[in-house]
Order: C-alpha cells, then sequence, then structure tokens
C-alpha cells in the first residue's frame, strides 16, 4: 500500500473553480475510499457537470431545496451521495455556496485494492468493473452512508492527478427528459479509456 500512502486529498481551494472547469479537472484524479474491507481507489475517468438552478437536468434546478439536496446548497468540496434506479451515484459539490450545482463521477480505472473491488461486484468483462456510475461505488463500496462527507479528509478523498489527461467533450448521458439540457455539452472523459461507460 505504498503507492497510497504517497496520496493526500487535494486542498479546498481545488474546489473553488466553475463546476464546469472542476467536471475536467477531476479528470486523471485519484478517488480513493477506506471501509473496515479494505482501501480501494481508481483514476476518475469520466466526468459530468450539473449546473444546479438553470440546469433542467439537475437535482437542483430552479433550487429545489429537499432532504436530498440540501448538502449541494453549502460549500463545495463534499460528497452527495443519491440514489437512482436502487445504484447509489456519488458527486462533488461544486460551484458556490447557495447555488447548488455538482459534478457527478461516472466512471474510474481501477487502480488498487482490486480484489475487493471484484468480491464486492464480481464481472465477467474486467473493463464493466467500473465503468459507470453505480459500478463505482458497488465496487469501492460507497454507500448513502457518505452522504455530506468531505473529500478534504481521509475515509473518502480525492487526490491530485499524476498527468493531465487528453480530454473528450459530450453531452450528458441518461436525461433524455430534460428538455434543451439533454445538449449541453457537460460530459467530459478521457479520451480511449476503455473504462469510460458506454
Amino acid at each position: 500500500m505504498n503507492h497510497l500512502s504517497k496520496l493526500y486529498p487535494l486542498p479546498e481551494t481545488f474546489y473553488q473553480k466553475p463546476t464546469i472547469e472542476l467536471a475536467k479537472s477531476l479528470l486523471g484524479c485519484m478517488l480513493v475510499k477506506h471501509t473496515e474491507d479494505g482501501v480501494t481507489s481508481g483514476i476518475i475517468v469520466e466526468t459530468e457537470g450539473y449546473l444546479g438552478a438553470k440546469d433542467r437536468a439537475a437535482h437542483g434546478f430552479r433550487n429545489r431545496r429537499t432532504k436530498r439536496t440540501e448538502i449541494m446548497f453549502g460549500e463545495p468540496g463534499y460528497a452527495y451521495t443519491h440514489v437512482m434506479h436502487t445504484h447509489c451515484l456519488i458527486n462533488v459539490v461544486s460551484g458556490t455556496k447557495g447555488e447548488p450545482e455538482s459534478v457527478l463521477i461516472r466512471a474510474l480505472e481501477p487502480y488498487s485494492g482490486i480484489e475487493l473491488m471484484l468480491k464486492r461486484r464480481p464481472v465477467s468483462k474486467f473493463q464493466n468493473l467500473t465503468s459507470g456510475p453505480g459500478k463505482l461505488t458497488q465496487a469501492m463500496g460507497i454507500t448513502m452512508q457518505d452522504y455530506g462527507r468531505s473529500f478534504t479528509e481521509p475515509g473518502l478523498f480525492i487526490a491530485k492527478a499524476n498527468k493531465l489527461p487528453d480530454i473528450s467533450i459530450g453531452t450528458r448521458i441518461g436525461i433524455d427528459n430534460s428538455g434543451e439540457a439533454k445538449d449541453y455539452p457537460y460530459r467530459f472523459w478521457v479520451t480511449g479509456n476503455k473504462f469510460v461507460s458506454k
């Protein structure tokens, strides 16, 4: 685990940038999760930005403030987890305080703790292990109990990217009923990475 001992949570200042810029900046960074079973980590290879009040596809559209979305109205750099189709998804709270914006982590390239990931999520094709937002949370043991956790503290954190990747841009996935928002180019991925969701 020596390679993980050299990983440190990114500071609060990393998250203090516009949501779309953050969505790009997260690519290549390392998501790390500690559980009683062990530590898993993966390189973030796909993200989607959601621009809150003015984005019909966002949970915070029209400043919709509920128990579920409350964390998004706070400071950036916290975990917003929510359940969709029985799967827990993880987002990074972004934007400025009072603006319910977030970045969905859509896919990871497994890095460490892979045996534990495969135990939690047995797959016949390795590239399906973390190639989607519900897949990666299952493999890493991320649950609704992670709601509201700071990404700047041990346990669940994001570490600096080793290198800046080539980035591709497109429209977001699975939001067909969101009017013009379905055409916004707010999805970003590491060009050519096999773990990007299909």
